[in-house]
C-alpha cells in the first residue's frame, strides 16, 4: 500500500507570554524525504508564536511545491467539550467552526508573545456562568471575579463536561478548562486554534481538519484526493517517548511522534487510525466529529 503522506510535521505549542526557547517552548519537528528520497528529520525552535507561524507557513508552502501531502499534528485540542458552542449561543451549523470563528474574534496575540488568553477565559466564563467557572488557572496578578488562580468547584451534571471523550480515551490528558500551570492545554488551545484557522484560511480546500472535515473514519488515498494537509490533534505523551542523551523533552516528543506516524504509514496502518476506536459509542463519535475533535490514536 502506498503511503497516505510523504511528510509528517508535529508542532509542540506554547502559550508563553514572552519570547522563549529551549524546554517548554515551541518546537516544530519535520520528517520528510531528503534529496536522496530518504526520510530525514529536522527541527525548529522559534522563540515566538509569530515566528512559528512564519516558519510553519514556509514548511507547508515548500511541501506543496514538491507535491508532498503532509500530516500536521498539533499537541492541543482543536475542539471544546460537547455543548460549548450551544452554551455560548454561537451561530452556524458546525459547532467546531463556530468556536474557531469566535476565538479568532476574541484572541489578541502580539508578535512578542504578549496575549490575552486569561482575558478570553474570563470573558467566556462570564458568558457561560457569570463566575470563575469552567475555565480556571492564572497568575494571581491576573485574577478576576470571573477567573481565579485555583479551581473553584467541580463539574456537576448540569455543567459542560470537564473532559472530552478523547481526553478520557487518552488516559491522562489534561482538561481544556485549565489555563495555567503544567499541562495547561487550555491556554494552548485558546491561542492555537486561531493559528490553525489562519493556516486553513490560507490553504482553502487543500487543508482539512480531522475529524471535522474528513469525517471520523478510516482515510484512504481516494478520501485525500486534492488534499495537501490533514491537521490532527496529537498527544505525544501517549507514546512514552525515549529521548537521546541531553535532548530537550519537547524535541524528543515531536521527533518520536513524527517517526511513529511515519512507521504506521509505511506499514499501511495509518489510515485506519483516523477511525473511531472499536466500541466507541455512537454519540461520542458524533460529538467528536461535530465539536470536540479527537486525539489521533487515542483509545486504539
Amino acid at each position: 500500500m502506498p503511503r497516505l503522506f510523504s511528510a509528517y510535521v508535529i508542532v509542540d505549542w506554547s502559550a508563553a507570554a514572552k519570547p522563549t526557547t529551549g524546554a517548554d517552548s515551541i518546537w516544530i519537528g519535520v520528517l520528510k524525504r531528503d534529496i536522496r528520497f530518504r526520510m530525514a528529520f529536522e527541527s525548529f525552535n522559534p522563540a515566538t508564536r509569530a515566528e512559528a507561524e512564519t516558519r510553519l507557513t514556509a514548511i507547508l508552502d515548500d511541501l506543496k511545491k514538491r507535491n508532498e501531502r503532509c500530516l500536521l499534528g498539533f499537541d492541543f485540542p482543536l475542539g471544546f467539550p460537547r455543548g460549548f458552542a450551544a452554551a455560548l449561543k454561537l451561530p452556524g451549523e458546525a459547532p467546531w467552526q463556530a468556536t474557531w470563528d469566535q476565538l479568532a474574534k476574541m484572541v489578541k496575540d502580539k508578535p512578542d508573545n504578549t496575549n490575552n488568553r486569561f482575558g478570553v477565559g474570563s470573558e467566556v466564563n462570564r458568558r457561560l456562568t457569570g463566575g470563575p467557572f469552567p475555565f480556571w488557572g492564572c497568575p494571581p496578578k491576573d485574577a478576576l471575579t470571573t477567573l481565579q488562580p485555583k479551581r473553584t468547584r467541580n463539574h456537576g451534571p448540569d455543567d459542560l463536561p470537564e473532559f472530552r471523550h478523547a481526553d478520557l480515551a487518552a488516559k491522562g490528558a489534561a482538561s481544556i478548562w485549565k489555563l495555567y500551570y503544567n499541562g495547561s492545554v487550555g491556554g494552548q488551545a485558546i491561542l492555537g486554534i486561531p493559528f490553525v484557522r489562519r493556516l486553513k484560511a490560507a490553504r482553502g480546500e487543500g487543508f482539512k481538519a480531522w475529524p471535522f472535515e474528513t469525517g471520523f473514519k478510516a482515510l484512504t488515498e481516494a478520501d485525500l484526493a486534492g488534499v495537501d494537509v490533514v491537521a490532527a490533534e496529537v498527544y505525544p505523551s501517549m507514546l512514552k517517548p525515549q529521548g537521546a542523551p541531553g535532548e530537550v523533552k519537547d524535541l524528543t516528543q515531536v521527533r518520536t511522534t513524527a517517526e511513529h506516524f511515519a512507521r504506521l504509514d509505511e506499514a499501511g496502518k495509518l489510515g485506519a487510525l483516523f477511525a473511531p476506536p472499536k466500541g466507541a459509542a455512537a454519540d461520542a463519535v458524533l460529538d467528536a466529529e461535530r465539536e470536540e475533535g479527537w486525539i489521533l490514536g487515542a483509545g486504539v
